[in-house]
This record gives structure tokens, sequence and C-alpha cells, in this order.
């Protein structure tokens, strides 16, 4: 028989299965550390993780969860699952790096913390009526069609009743700023000359990309203070006497909301074209179709992930203290729009160097880091078992899907 309910770390769950829980973790912690090591040590960039996707799959496979490879027509995604409880929670795994900087945002840490989270929920799934699946999510970093997008979009997610995951970053935050944003790439095509000899001749598409950026810059006055811009050339041109005929970029748009950022983007848009027009090149652009979206943080499950990690030691910084905004995008927000999810940053304590430096990868591998992965993992554990325990969150999240 399952105890009376006693007052625990959070809320009403026998203690005993928390304790249980946490057993787990603690007999897969050398494990751990060594997965997260490895996915940190071989970086692989969006839709290539095949070595990380394979090593999460086989862990959980190996513990007896039912493991799904290639699952929405992604080689490198996966579903592991655990359980038959009413409830179904997600952990989702991230395991993309970044170009030349490999982890510097830190996915070793996500993809080895939901592993984790997942070993130790599903110690007492059974008993506590859960069921728990791990999401290999790829591609987080690639800006658009990103792997939770699609995954969401081919039903991977259906029949999920609440998705989580932790993120690294200097500080614990428990509803970070999460904003939309939408990333494409912009071409020209020119015509090439002698840039010495026959100038006259030639399209320039460099030219036409220097317009665009000017044009750009200029528009920066006169958006929110809230919304981002930015970008990088990847082609500006084969050598210095040879007029450019084909020049390219790749640029991220912001903004709070996904109402605001297609007004903007297509402000953008137009900054490109001026430069098509201004040079005589011809202007194409791809991507952006399937942008990120903002996060809805689900307020009541971030509470119980507080009070459990807080239990634990963890101490959560209020952003505005910081004084600064610091927004990102990620395509959690996607998942948040359709089920009730929380994404909270934990502390690596990592400063100076924060996410996006290398500075900050070689802190993902530090003790500050591998005990922020173990805590993360706990955290999630058991927020997910108290979420299937009390009744009355339950009972919300069983709700018709939003």
């Amino acid at each position: 028989m399952t105890p009376t309910p006693t007052s625990t770390r959070s809320g009403l769950v026998p203690m005993h299965e928390k304790d249980a829980a946490k057993a787990r973790l603690d007999s897969a912690q050398a494990q751990l550390l060594d997965l997260s090591r490895r996915i940190h040590a071989t970086p692989e960039l969006a839709y290539e993780e095949r070595q990380a996707s394979g090593w999460l799959a086989e862990t959980l496979d190996a513990a007896g969860f039912s493991v799904t490879n290639g699952v929405g027509g992604l080689p490198t995604a996966f579903t592991a699952r655990f359980g038959s409880g009413p409830l179904h929670v997600a952990i989702c795994a991230e395991y993309d790096a970044l170009p030349a900087i490999g982890h510097a945002c830190g996915h070793n840490i996500i993809a080895a913390t939901a592993v984790g989270a997942g070993l130790a929920a599903a110690r007492v799934a059974d008993d506590v009526g859960l069921t728990v699946s791990v999401i290999g999510t790829p591609a987080e970093e690639i800006g658009d069609s990103a792997g939770k997008v699609l995954l969401l979009e081919r039903g991977v997610f259906d029949g999920v009743h609440a998705a989580m995951m932790v993120h690294p970053m200097p500080w614990d935050i428990l509803e970070p700023d999460i904003i939309a944003g939408s990333l494409f790439e912009a071409r020209y095509a020119g015509k090439a000359a002698h840039a010495a000899a026959f100038p006259d001749e030639g399209i320039n598409a460099a030219d036409a990309l220097t317009v665009a950026q000017v044009a750009i810059g200029l528009l920066r006055q006169h958006i929110k203070p809230t919304d981002r811009i930015h970008g990088i050339v990847t082609k500006g041109g084969d050598a210095p006497n040879v007029v450019p005929d084909d020049a390219a970029a790749k640029y991220l748009v912001r903004s709070v909301l996904l109402d605001d950022l297609f007004p903007l983007r297509d402000r953008v848009f137009r900054c490109f074209e001026a430069g098509a027009t201004a040079t005589g090149a011809t202007l194409s652009i791809s991507g952006g179709q399937k942008p990120y979206a903002h996060m809805r943080h689900d307020h009541a499950m971030a509470a119980v992930y507080k009070g459990n990690a807080e239990a634990i030691g963890r101490r959560f910084v209020d952003p505005v203290s910081l004084g600064r905004s610091m927004p990102f995008s990620t395509d959690m927000g996607n998942i948040s729009l359709h089920i009730p999810s929380i994404h909270p940053t934990i502390g690596i304590n990592s400063l100076p160097a924060v996410i996006h430096q290398a500075e900050f990868a070689a802190h993902c591998i530090s003790p500050a880091a591998e005990s922020a992965l173990l805590d993360g993992a706990l955290s999630l554990a058991w927020t997910a078992i108290d979420l299937a325990a009390d009744p009355a969150l339950r009972s919300q999240l069983l709700q018709p899907a939003r």
C-alpha cells in the first residue's frame, strides 16, 4: 500500500518515492557524467548528432526504456518511454553543438540531465501514475525548422501532457526571457567582371549586401527596444579583382511575441530588397518559414520545480536584479504553446563567461557544471513525480490540450 502522503521536499508526495528516485540517480551518477563528457568532447552540428543521439538512446535502452530511433523522419531524433501511468511527462534532450565553439551552449549538460531525470523518474513511474519519455530533439541551434518544431508538427509530442528541460547558464533563473526568433538566408546573384578593366560590365552582389546592412543599421533606430536583428556575411566574393557575382548572409530577427516577429521580419526583408534595387542584383531569400515561438511558461509547473530545486540547495536569481535584459530564443517555445512546459536555467558558476563563448564551453565540464547536471536531473524527476502524484496538478494537466 502507498503510505499516506506526508510533508515532503515539495508538495504532498510520499517521501520514499522521491528517495527512491534519488537513489536511482545516485547509482547512475558516474554514467551520466561520462555521457556528458563524451558529448562535450565530440561536438556535432545540427542534424549530424549521430554519436550523441546514439549514446543517449543506448543508455536509456539498457535501462529498460522502450526506445524508437529516427522519429518524425529525423535520423538523430528518438523517443524513450517508461511506465504506463495516465500522466505523460516528456523530458527534452538537446545535444547539437555550435560551429567553431562546440558545446558553448552546454547541450552536453542538457542531454545528460534529461537522461538522468528520466532514469530517476522511471524508478517510481508506475507507483505514482506516470509515463515518462525522454525525447531526443536535434538541431536546437539551427534557428529555423529545428528539431522540436518538426517533431511537434509530425506528431511526436502527441499524447504528452507536460514537457520540461533545464538549460545551463551562469545563474538559476526560473522563467527566463525566451522570445520568438526567425533565421533566414539572403543571397544576391550579380555579374562577374574584371574589377579594374571592366567594372562597368559587372553587377556587384557584395555591394547589394552592403546596402542591405546599412539599411538594417538605420532600421534599428525605429524598432522596439525588445527586438533584435543580427547576422553574419557568409559569402562576399572570391577575389578582390573580380566583381562579386555571389554574396550571402544569414540573419536572425527576434521579437517578444510571434505576432510581432512577422511584421519586423518583413521590414528586414525590405532592407535586403533595397540592396537589389540599388545594384541590379537578384535577391533570393530562403528559410524563416518555421520560426521559434516565444515561451509560455507554465507557472504552476515552474513553482513545483522551484520548490524541488531549492530543497536540494539551488538558489534562483531574479533577472531584474542583474540589471540587464537577457532574451534568447529556443524551439522549446514552440512546444510551450501547445503543451504546458518549463525551461528554467541552472547555474554553473561560469562568470565572466556566458553562453555562446568558447570560455563557457570549457565551464560545461567543470565540477560546478557536473553538480548542476545532477541537481537539474533530480529537480526535474521530482517535479515529474509531483505532477503525477498531486491530484490537483494531475487533473489540471490531464485537461484537453490547449
